[in-house]
């Protein structure tokens, strides 16, 4: 088998298996069905953690209510938009200088410093919110 073909099989395994992933959490409340893991942060200190949430508001977000999910986990609600713009930016094979420099601006050292604090905030407040 040569290494086009083992790519292509690599691809669609990985496709298949997010996709199965996509029903299930579609399909599926995670907050009504046992089957799907607790977080443990929680279970051992029973505050959340930034995570928290976040199967929940994946199936509010396939079931295109956003409203739900952004009360479930509204730091992935915001993040998955964040993300797939640095996977776009990561896919342009030759970037111009203005991409190369928004690239910088919103995923340099300064932007991770910004989500590392936008983290710890959120998980802080959650919890002191929530009390």
């Amino acid at each position: 088998m040569n290494s086009t073909t083992k790519h292509i099989i690599k691809w669609i395994g990985l496709s298949s298996f997010l996709l199965a992933l996509i029903v299930v959490y579609a399909v599926y409340d995670p907050s009504k069905n046992g089957f799907f893991p607790p977080c443990p942060f929680h279970s051992f200190t029973g505050l959340q953690c930034p995570g928290c949430g976040s199967q929940r508001a994946v199936h509010h977000l396939l079931n295109f209510d956003i409203i739900s999910a952004v009360h479930q986990n509204a730091l992935l609600v915001i993040a998955i938009p964040y993300v797939l713009l640095g996977l776009l930016f990561d896919w342009i094979l030759k970037p111009s200088e203005k991409v190369l420099k928004w690239r910088k601006i919103l995923f340099g050292k300064n932007a991770i410093l910004f989500v590392f604090s936008l983290v710890i905030f959120f998980w802080i407040f959650r919890n002191i919110h929530n009390y």
